[in-house]
């Protein structure tokens, strides 16, 4: 969509800018400035995160974002997804299994949870830079140290519940029981996992993955979130209260009892570039 399309569209539904950064998880500052016109060149996925949220029809069931039937992407504002969902019969949310998400074209990246396929937007630079930092680290850690633990970084299926209804790709996982790597997949649950926040997946990482992680079994789980600049550790193992911290922190792993250090305001400074060529 232009930004006139979306300032339409936006009066269509009847949203007010508060209502659609709710819905889309976007600052409102940010909203307004969009469809004010002040901002004339949006990221890539705060783009895609108002165009589904302008694309209507959220599920009755739970209002999740990205759930199969309402990401735009193809002809004339329809779902990719939904597309490919109709050539297997276009099942109900929660029908979905392994068999469907394989039928899917690889070049569009989707989550299977609980049986519902979420798309997922097009990384943009600055988040394939902290996934990629945050990997390095921890590959660094772990090979500094000869331990055995594997780090890994996404592109990478992971069959967290070791069921047909539920494939997930974490940003960045590390896991110590080499028997999991199977035929080029996770299964089971890895013992860490980051996700890099973005607009279009925020409200997904925060709330229905930590539940899916907590359950499955994930000792520790990493929210970096480069838009607010923090970090939220969850020591899932220790049951613990969640810990936030700024890019200016150094943040110890849990699962290598934080003995591993990650320096966020170095990881920052090297990147900071970009930010600023987006302000």
């Amino acid at each position: 969509m232009t930004i006139e399309e979306m300032q339409e569209r936006k009066r269509e539904l009847g949203y007010s800018y508060e209502k659609l950064a709710e819905i889309s998880g976007i600052p409102l500052g940010t909203v307004q400035k969009i469809l004010g016109g002040i901002t004339k060149t949006p990221r890539y996925e705060t783009r895609r995160a108002l165009e589904t949220a302008l694309a209507g029809n959220l599920p009755a069931e739970d209002g999740k974002e990205g759930a199969c039937g309402i990401y735009p992407g193809g002809p004339s504002g329809t779902s990719v997804v939904q597309e490919t969902a109709a050539a297997y019969g276009g099942k109900k949310r929660g029908e979905y299994t392994l068999e469907d998400y394989y039928k899917i074209p690889e070049e569009h990246r989707v989550e299977l949870i609980d049986g519902v396929i979420y798309d997922m937007a097009s990384p943009t630079s600055i988040h394939q830079l902290w996934g990629g930092e945050v990997y390095r680290e921890l590959a660094n850690y772990i090979r500094q140290n000869q331990g055995s633990c594997i780090p890994l970084i996404s592109p990478l299926d992971v069959q967290l519940d070791c069921d047909d209804r539920t494939m997930v790709e974490p940003d960045v996982l590390v896991v110590c029981d080499r028997n999991k790597l199977k035929k080029g997949i996770i299964y089971g649950a890895p013992d860490f996992i980051a996700e890099i926040l973005s607009p279009s997946t925020r409200r997904r990482d925060m709330s229905l993955k930590l539940a899916k992680y907590t359950e499955a079994g994930v000792r520790e789980y990493w929210l970096v979130d480069p838009d607010k600049k923090k970090v939220i550790v969850y020591d899932l193992e220790h049951n613990e209260l969640p810990s936030i911290y700024t890019f200016e922190d150094k943040v110890s792993v849990c699962i290598f009892d934080r003995k591993c250090i990650i320096d966020f305001s170095k990881i920052y400074e090297n990147i900071r570039f970009l930010y600023e060529s987006e302000q």
